[in-house]
């Protein structure tokens, strides 16, 4: 994936701490937390488009 904006110090560090959390689970702890964070990014995605739909009306 090719990444236009690059991370800050801190946010590489809390990817290494994520993916060695990651690394621990089982394969259904992964696909559990998987499917829950799949759905955390579509209530974010949602989140921001009523923002903008406020902030652009």
């Amino acid at each position: 994936m090719d990444q236009l904006i690059e991370l800050t110090i801190n946010q590489k560090f809390n990817l290494r701490v994520f993916k060695d959390q990651v690394q621990g689970m089982s394969r259904e702890q992964a696909q559990e937390f998987l499917i829950e964070q799949y759905k955390l990014m579509m209530i974010q995605n949602t989140m921001y488009q009523e923002l903008l739909k406020h902030e652009w009306n």
